[in-house]
């Protein structure tokens, strides 16, 4: 009895602690990503003030070719950290709380469902079309 209890507990504690990024709207987060556009790029590998976000679910930080990263950027990516979704959940929210000398004057996004959406949105960008 104890057993199911503790698994039970198990399983819900791991399903609130991880996004349910799946349920996203990626055409909505094709609007949110109206913020970022002016900096990056979604749907081709063309760098701009910052790199560009083809495929970036999973890709690791600081990487991307012809790009100049902050030393901040580099250095926080050294370890082979990845992008991968908690990691980008985290680092939209407020990025300079996860990378604190980040050059990307960006301050975050305030709404669960617009870090949701436009996860959705990067990661298939031709979704929203």
């Amino acid at each position: 009895m104890t057993i199911r209890i503790l698994s039970a507990l198990g399983v819900t504690l791991s399903l609130l602690a991880t996004p349910a990024f799946a349920d996203g709207d990626a055409a909505k987060g094709a609007k949110v990503f109206k913020k970022c556009k002016a900096c990056h790029t979604a749907s081709d590998e063309t760098n701009k003030v910052g790199p560009h976000l083809v495929s970036i679910i999973d890709r690791p930080v600081a990487t991307v070719d012809g790009f100049k990263y902050s030393k901040a950027m580099t250095e926080f990516g050294a370890d082979g950290k990845t992008w991968d979704v908690e990691t980008l959940t985290i680092y939209l929210k407020k990025p300079k709380a996860l990378v604190k000398k980040t050059s990307m004057s960006f301050a975050g996004l305030k709404k669960d469902d617009d870090i949701e959406n436009l996860i959705a949105y990067l990661q298939d960008p031709s979704a929203a079309e």
